[in-house]
């Protein structure tokens, strides 16, 4: 299965696809999505989406993951966030991909262990779990991150599955 992982922002939105077969796991691509502060909002949100779909008609992810947002003191900077999450879901649902949505501390802890893992960790993680990828950036880092934790949620949900069907 290959999985399109999502680390949402305004400002910078990572992005990480997988291939993952059980708990085998390797990398095929990842990248950062800027958008030009200057610009309006409007248009920021728009090539974000465009820029999304480029990445999903290139990559072809059969499913997507996608990191929650957290809230912050600053509430314009959680709203544009927010709207930015909502860019980043349509781009994927609008395209047939079924999402898993993951808060940021359940991603940190299936790739590091704990879920205040910082964001350094994270990206030394990667080098352990996906060998030879080259990151774009610590927001592809985390989106490769998302990627992975969903992969691990599927294989223990297929595991489970077929546990089931044994017993039954």
């Amino acid at each position: 299965m290959i999985i399109l992982g999502l680390d949402p922002g305004l400002g910078t939105t990572g992005w990480g696809v997988i291939h993952a077969d059980g708990n085998r796991l390797s990398h095929i691509a990842n990248g950062q999505i800027r958008t030009d502060p200057s610009m309006p909002l409007p248009r920021r949100l728009s090539n974000l989406h465009a820029a999304l779909i480029d990445v999903i008609l290139t990559e072809r992810p059969d499913g997507a993951a996608v990191e929650e947002v957290l809230g912050n003191t600053n509430a314009q900077s959680t709203l544009k966030l927010g709207q930015a999450r909502g860019v980043v879901l349509l781009a994927a649902a609008g395209n047939g991909l079924h999402i898993g949505e993951y808060h940021p501390s359940t991603v940190k802890k299936a790739v590091v262990g704990t879920g205040g893992a910082e964001k350094r960790q994270i990206q030394a993680m990667m080098a352990v779990l996906l060998p030879g990828a080259k990151l774009a950036g610590p927001d592809a880092a985390d989106a490769l991150a998302v990627a992975i934790t969903h992969a691990h949620h599927l294989a223990s949900a297929q595991g489970m599955a077929r546990r089931a069907r044994v017993t039954a």
